[in-house]
């Protein structure tokens, strides 16, 4: 939960990177990555989140922590991208493990460095909510898709149950972005109300 001082001020902010910045920089999943970056924001989610953008109090920059090997961030960066860009957001990007002072702030369940985090500021720099890792269907699925495979193949070695797991997993990436997307906009909503 984002602390009352945060490490996170308006210089510190600007010290991110640009997400062509920051996909100059990585150094694995490059092309997973722009795969996922094909993912387009519906006409009518561009234009909620435009209004949600335009309100008082409404985001104007958006910090997003991740690395470049985690399955989350290489699948919901290139989403949180997309919706910077329709609704006209600042977003910069810190890589977690540069950046534990500031991943200290959005623990998940106070406990966890999970990633990615979206985490969404005013234009003057007023923390607005933030988001983590996954959409809650997706944490479902996971959960059920690894089950499946472990129930399939009782003996599957940690290997091909990651190899498995990750192919399951990218059929259902569309749609985690979605879902990523929906919930997006019903928590910005709430939040500024």
């Amino acid at each position: 939960m984002a602390s009352e001082t945060s490490v996170v001020t308006p210089q510190r902010f600007q010290e991110g990177f640009s997400y062509g910045d920051y996909m100059d920089q990585i150094k694995v999943n490059k092309a997973r990555f722009e795969g996922f970056y094909k993912f387009q924001i519906k006409a009518e989610d561009a234009s909620a989140l435009k209004e949600l953008a335009s309100r008082k109090g409404g985001p104007a920059k958006m910090l997003v922590l991740g690395e470049d090997w985690c399955g989350d961030v290489i699948r919901g960066l290139p989403m949180l991208a997309r919706v910077a860009e329709v609704a006209g957001l600042d977003m910069k990007i810190f890589p977690r493990d540069q950046h534990h002072d500031i991943m200290n702030e959005f623990l998940k369940e106070g406990q966890w460095m999970s990633i990615p985090v979206a985490v969404f500021y005013t234009a003057d720099h007023e923390y607005i909510c933030h988001w983590i890792e996954r959409p809650v269907i997706a944490e479902k699925e996971m959960e059920e898709i690894g089950e499946a495979i472990k129930a399939e193949n009782p003996e599957i070695n940690d290997q091909d149950y990651g190899r498995e797991r990750r192919a399951r997993t990218a059929a259902r990436s569309e749609f985690w972005q979605q879902a990523s997307v929906d919930e997006l906009k019903e928590l910005l909503n709430k939040s500024i109300g």
